[in-house]
């Protein structure tokens, strides 16, 4: 019970610091005529964000998610798309 209560308490700080997060306007970031990524942009910067991450380590202007992105589509794809490459080969091993 004192685990359970430990982790609720945890959880309700994590909440309650990140729910004073400020979100900036995307819109205001992006310059005028820069091409904006979509839902099939994050789709496939999610199945290219392993080689992204290494990239960004060794050169200054690779980074792993679009910033010039029209929000939550794009987020969903993006998710799917890391998806795609990560969770299609699990097995279960059958007696």
């Amino acid at each position: 019970m004192k685990n359970k209560l430990t982790i609720f308490g945890l959880v309700l700080i994590a909440i309650a610091l990140t729910g004073c997060a400020d979100a900036t306007d995307i819109q205001a970031c992006i310059p005028v005529g820069e091409h904006t990524y979509g839902f099939w942009g994050g789709v496939w910067h999610g199945m290219i964000a392993q080689f992204d991450f290494i990239g960004s380590l060794i050169w200054d202007d690779v980074s792993v998610y679009a910033r010039n992105n029209n929000g939550g589509w794009y987020d969903f794809g993006f998710i799917l798309g890391i998806g795609a490459l990560s969770s299609g080969s699990t097995s279960v091993a059958k007696k």
